[in-house]
């Protein structure tokens, strides 16, 4: 043995340079692993929110991918391409507005054989297609072709990028007449995405940007293009305002890139979802580098403490042996008994650590019950309340139900005389029928559904609308006026569209049972903005809250009606705070009976 390890001071130098290196070897080698299981983690999350995102992109294009399927075969596009009038062209013109409106399309047109712009959605409008030639289109040429076509480019009037849906239009007599297209636009997609926070971009078969929340890598590339590509895109106009050239991505390990340009300088998480069918791939960027860097400093700061703490029970070890080497036998006893109290202190401490786990894993247990039970009531209320509308709802549907059987038996002798046009009436009268059956059951089946999700932009008007849908019948029964006026174009609060929906319908059911009896009952609607807080205020002309139970109006089993259960308001309140906002009791005006507020966030 070497002679300096005999003194006391060789040995320590000998034990500071040991640890000293195990600490540098197990803080590298514990940031190296935080450092892999952090980026694993932010690419699987990346993945899902990539299928969520690709889901939602596939539904739009298959909400829009029938429209020129059907409109090929509508007669009366069929008979104008046939032989054009200006009848003709106007009714189209009126009927394709309303089918963009409703399908919520950027523009539908129709091109004769000679790809002229006969009609379209945008008729009316400065920038109408009705007399322009779409010859030079690849989208016309394929179509006329193929039957089908489809093409993203940048308008030539608007300017605007989308996707163009072509499809041939045949005649009885299998003679193409021409070719009707939908243009679908996706801003409101990118809009949605945008608000993520993550960077999202959709690119083609060849790598070429079409859609994203990052307007400056539209028309960029992933990768080089071929000169063919290149010469289409400069003859499609696509690539007016871009130079195809290579995003600017520098890649540092398998699934991780770093960013400078156009969005916040960080590394980030990329994962790619197909889009099949039409052969796209949309690719996801989540912000990763601050995630993975407190992940390294937390291993890194955890490994030095425990190599800290080995290294100081090492020193306690060795600086205890070398007093039992000094003070000989009689220390021997009092090392045994440290040692003891050492592990007893140990035991305590372990013993303390269980408790406290314990107790962590039952406060957790209790708080799960009592989320779950206040799901559970929410979900009750919301079941009790279609109970209450359920006879009303179904005379509501009852009536088209009738009518469209009516229009049905109607069309079927129209046929049997041969005459078209009075048929193809009523079978307009029934679609138009079945929509709104549709849009009640549609409501209905959103209403009971059980949700629960974070808070997000809702349009005040669509909650609003969802809730007067369930209880127009029993305002008509009751023969209740409704005095509502409409929130400003556009405005959305931050919370959760079926849970909204249910605090309304709440209210306007305590007002409808409020007004049972009262002479000329009115139940007012108002909506207004203030300092970014958004108040819905329904108020009715009934008799208003008894004064007894006003203190105690949103304490649990506290109602002033023979058979409530006085939760509903307890309910309202709980869900309203859930988005952040406050469900109030406000002053009453004169005329007025109960008035409730809900105040809320405003969507930026």
């Amino acid at each position: 043995m070497p002679r300096f390890l005999d003194s006391a001071k060789g040995q320590w130098r000998v034990f500071a340079l040991f640890w000293c290196l195990v600490a540098g070897v197990v803080t590298l080698s514990a940031g190296e692993f935080a450092r892999r299981e952090a980026r694993t983690e932010a690419l699987g999350q990346s993945a899902t929110a990539t299928a969520l995102h690709a889901a939602v992109l596939r539904s739009e294009l298959e909400r829009h991918r029938s429209l020129p399927l059907v409109l090929a075969q509508d007669p009366d596009l069929q008979a104008l391409l046939a032989a054009p009038s200006p009848t003709g062209v106007d009714r189209l013109n009126r009927k394709l507005e309303g089918l963009a409106r409703e399908t919520r399309a950027a523009v539908i047109y129709a091109l004769d054989a000679r790809g002229r712009a006969l009609t379209a959605s945008n008729w009316n409008q400065p920038a109408s297609f009705v007399g322009s030639d779409y010859r030079f289109r690849p989208y016309y040429s394929e179509a006329m072709r193929d039957g089908q076509a489809s093409l993203f480019a940048l308008g030539t009037v608007s300017g605007r990028p989308g996707l163009y849906l072509a499809r041939r239009v045949d005649g009885a007599d299998g003679r193409p007449l021409g070719v009707v297209v939908a243009k679908l636009e996706f801003d409101a997609l990118e809009t949605e995405w945008r608000a993520s926070g993550e960077p999202t971009y959709v690119t083609d078969s060849d790598g070429v940007v079409l859609i994203t929340t990052v307007p400056e890598w539209r028309f960029h590339t992933t990768r080089d293009l071929p000169e063919d590509r290149r010469r289409r895109l400069e003859v499609d106009q696509t690539a007016r305002r871009a130079d195809l050239s290579p995003l600017p991505f520098e890649a540092l390990s398998p699934g991780l890139i770093r960013l400078s340009r156009h969005v916040p300088a960080d590394v980030y998480a990329r994962t790619v979802a197909p889009v099949p069918d039409i052969g796209w791939r949309l690719h996801l960027l989540s912000p990763a580098g601050a995630g993975i860097t407190r992940a390294v400093a937390a291993a890194r700061v955890l490994a030095l403490l425990s190599v800290a703490l080995l290294a100081g029970l090492t020193g306690i070890l060795l600086r205890r042996r070398q007093r039992a080497r000094a003070r000989a036998a009689e220390d021997e006893a009092a090392r045994l008994v440290l040692e003891q109290t050492v592990d007893a202190r140990t035991a305590e401490l372990r013993a303390a650590n269980s408790r406290l786990n314990l107790e962590i894993d039952e406060r957790q247990r209790l708080e799960k019950s009592r989320q779950d039970l206040q799901d559970e009531l929410i979900q009750a209320n919301k079941l009790a309340t279609l109970g209450q509308i359920a006879a009303g709802v179904a005379h509501e549907i009852n009536q088209p139900l009738a009518a469209i059987r009516t229009h049905a038996d109607t069309a079927s002798v129209y046929l049997d005389r041969q005459d078209a046009a009075a048929a193809g009436r009523s079978l307009e009268r029934i679609n138009a029928l079945t929509e709104r059956v549709g849009t009640i059951t549609d409501e209905l089946r959103a209403f009971s559904r059980k949700t629960r999700s974070g808070a997000v932009a809702v349009g005040v008007d669509a909650a609003i609308d969802g809730a007067l849908l369930l209880v127009s019948p029993r305002l008509r029964e009751q023969g209740i006026t409704l005095k509502r006026s409409r929130a400003p174009d556009g405005l959305e609060v931050l919370a959760e569209r079926n849970r909204l929906e249910q605090v309304v319908l709440n209210l306007l059911q305590n007002a409808i049972e409020a007004l049972d009896g009262v002479a000329d009952p009115t139940i007012a609607i108002s909506v207004s903005v203030r300092a970014g807080k958004v108040t819905l205020r329904v108020s009715d002309n009934g008799p208003g809250v008894a004064p007894e139970v006003r203190d105690r109006l949103f304490t649990p089993f506290t109602t002033d009606k023979p058979d409530g259960l006085g939760l509903g308001l307890v309910i309202s309140r709980d869900i309203v705070a859930g988005f952040g906002g406050e469900l109030l009791h406000a002053a009453p005006r004169s005329g007025e009976g109960a008035v409730f507020s809900i105040v809320l966030a405003r969507a930026v």
